[in-house]
């Protein structure tokens, strides 16, 4: 499997993508197609070597995160970015994975690949560590506003996604609400509460923001600008908490009495580069979002998330059946 790694995408980028694009090719998850300027990535491939099954892409431009996104990658069409996507249109690569502007990787997505059949607006599906089981928040960062057959269709995918990737059985999918009787939110969040009665999808209902890290649904779906604050919040208090944990076990005679191995794997669990990175769903082919301070682990983790999506020929059942249209749309001409 051919997976196209945007090398000079990320606050880290070329040297830490190179090293999680090496690890990955030294595991044999995957052939790897480093995208990038190649005589900077051939001199880190030659100092950090053996490269293994690594093969350079030539692309001389980038796109920073300061850009207009979609102003750019009509502009730098040898833009890094822009080379990966389209090696995955041209079937050279089986799916893309960076690090760099979420809003460049989606406008090459939907000028390059383009949106799956029924889909208005593709949605990031990224996986949270809870309490319980990983839980599927959709969408955490594409679009900042989104009607409610927008978020009936993340709903539709977020589920395929909790079940394929995650082995989630009938995935709960809730709504994300300041609370959980059917009459509150925006009336945009109540009209999707009624698509989403109406389907046949698990839903259970309105979810606060409080009860995300219980684990009280498998798929919590919401709009872009509302899903990347939560994801940011979560983010910040764990780091937060794991720090002030760690101290206080240094800094104490507790600390004599605590398992390391314990600490660890509790940091390890809601640590986001063990969870990769996350997919672009809605468009058609696989284009792995990572976080913009991703490192090696991180990367190497990403392509992983990109072979399982693969190998689950996700984008082919997202399709199955028509499953992103059906009876939601009936309940949308009822409205």
């Amino acid at each position: 499997m051919r997976i196209a790694v945007d090398a000079m995408g990320g606050d880290y980028a070329p040297l830490e993508i190179v090293k999680g694009a090496l690890e990955a090719a030294r595991l044999e998850i995957a052939e790897i197609l480093l995208v990038g300027n190649r005589p900077e990535l051939e001199s880190l491939l030659r100092k950090l070597g053996p490269a293994g099954s690594i093969s350079v892409i030539d692309a001389r431009e980038s796109i920073s995160g300061s850009e207009a996104p979609a102003y750019a990658v009509h502009k730098k069409n040898d833009s890094s970015i822009m080379v990966a996507t389209q090696l995955v249109k041209e079937g050279r690569a089986e799916a893309l994975v960076s690090a760099g502007s979420t809003g460049a990787q989606m406008a090459s997505a939907l000028l390059c690949l383009g949106r799956l059949p029924g889909i208005k607006r593709p949605a990031i599906a990224t996986v949270i560590p809870t309490l319980g089981n990983p839980l599927v928040l959709i969408d955490s960062g594409a679009n900042t506003q989104s009607s409610a057959e927008n978020l009936w269709q993340f709903a539709l995918m977020g589920s395929k996604y909790a079940e394929l990737i995650l082995g989630c059985r009938q995935p709960r999918v809730a709504l994300l609400n300041i609370g959980s009787e059917e009459n509150k939110g925006t009336e945009t969040v109540k009209q999707a509460y009624q698509l989403l009665q109406a389907s046949r999808l698990n839903f259970v209902g309105n979810v606060e923001g409080r009860d995300l890290m219980e684990g009280a649904a498998d798929v919590v779906v919401c709009d872009g600008f509302t899903g990347n604050i939560v994801l940011k919040v979560i983010e910040g208090v764990s780091l937060t908490l794991l720090k002030l944990i760690g101290e206080f076990f240094v800094d104490s005679a507790a600390g004599q009495l605590v398992d390391l191995a314990q600490l660890r794997q509790l940091r390890a669990r809601f640590d986001y580069s063990n969870y990769g990175g996350a997919p672009l769903l809605g468009v058609n082919g696989i284009s792995i979002i990572c976080h913009g301070s991703s490192k090696h682990e991180a990367i190497t983790n990403a392509i992983k998330v990109a072979v399982d999506c693969v190998e689950q020929k996700l984008v082919e059942r997202l399709c199955e059946g028509g499953s992103l249209q059906g009876d939601g749309e009936v309940a949308i001409q009822k409205q």
